[in-house]
């Protein structure tokens, strides 16, 4: 009988999705890949592959996963399996340039940024954005890697030059107009089955790396674990939120054949949004969820058990 098969490196992000598919009597398999092989000769088994593999993968000492999941997804394609986030949902989870991109396709603003290699030419690119304030991140990140805020060239010399330099996995860091905005949070938008789920306000005042505990699930400024008094809350699901830009965000999911995403913009002093963030290893905040009523990973599980019925449907027909 055909199951769900969910491909990721990570145990503690996976737990909350296998408990939904569970309580749903979902018929799955855990498909770990920290190390492994795949048989190009051999055809895969039938059933639904969800890729649930993190662009910070190699934080967690995976440093190969991702590039095996790249593997194991070229051979499900070549072998037509149904495949959720897919071969091209990874190239973009695992590169910021290629995101950028992507959203700027499709009419969605972007902070301005500059894709470096080296040490000299990382300054050099800083000079762009002398007079105002600029940020680093990795390309390939997760978990807020080499997110700093600099107010000067000066400071991210002495920073570049100094000990504390975190060098990316791939190579390159990228430096980033800092968005201004009159209050200390983000949004997250989430996605399932490409469609709109709910909007997430992340209180960002206390830094990059929100996590409040020590094995949280944290991607980018976003973690699902964590108790926090309600009124304090660091996530809050946003009731009723509504704008076009969610419209544009579903076209860019589309053309890239993602089905499960969070997307993360910051707003002005203007109200303009900017976006920075495609997160393709999307996780939820239970806090928010329960306080709300809305859950991320029960409409993921769903999701997939109706992509695991139209397979079987197919197969008998």
């Amino acid at each position: 009988m055909s199951k769900i098969y969910v491909l990721h490196e990570n145990n503690e992000w996976t737990e909350h999705l296998f408990n939904r598919l569970e309580e749903l009597d979902l018929p799955y398999e855990d498909w770990l890949l920290t190390n492994g092989k795949v048989d190009l000769s051999a055809e895969p088994p039938e059933g639904i592959f969800y890729n649930r593999m993190s662009a910070s993968s190699h934080t967690r000492g995976n440093r190969y996963s991702a590039e095996l999941a790249n593997a194991v997804l070229a051979w499900l394609e070549f072998h037509n399996r149904v495949v959720i986030n897919g071969s091209g949902a990874l190239q973009l989870e695992l590169s910021k340039v290629r995101q950028y991109l992507e959203l700027e396709k499709f009419g969605v603003k972007t902070p301005k940024t500059v894709a470096a290699v080296g040490k000299n030419d990382l300054l050099k690119a800083a000079d762009e954005f002398s007079g105002r304030k600029f940020i680093t991140k990795h390309n390939r990140a997760g978990k807020g890697l080499g997110v700093q805020l600099f107010q000067t060239v000066d400071a991210l010399r002495e920073y570049v030059e100094g000990d504390t330099f975190e060098e990316p996995v791939d190579g390159v860091t990228l430096i980033q107009e800092y968005i201004e905005s009159p209050e200390s949070f983000i949004t997250r938008c989430e996605f399932v089955g490409g469609k709109f789920v709910y909007a997430v306000r992340v209180d960002t005042s206390e830094g990059f790396e929100l996590c409040p505990a020590d094995a949280c699930s944290i991607d980018d400024l976003y973690c699902p674990a964590g108790e926090e008094e309600s009124e304090n809350a660091k996530f809050q699901i946003r009731e009723g939120f509504d704008h076009p830009i969610l419209k544009r965000y579903e076209k860019v999911l589309e053309a890239n054949d993602i089905q499960i995403a969070g997307i993360e913009f910051i707003q002005d002093e203007n109200g303009e949004i900017y976006t920075y963030d495609i997160n393709t290893n999307t996780n939820y905040n239970s806090d928010a969820e329960a306080a709300s009523g809305k859950y991320g990973m029960l409409e993921v599980a769903k999701y997939l058990g109706r992509e695991l019925n139209n397979l079987r449907e197919i197969v008998q027909a």
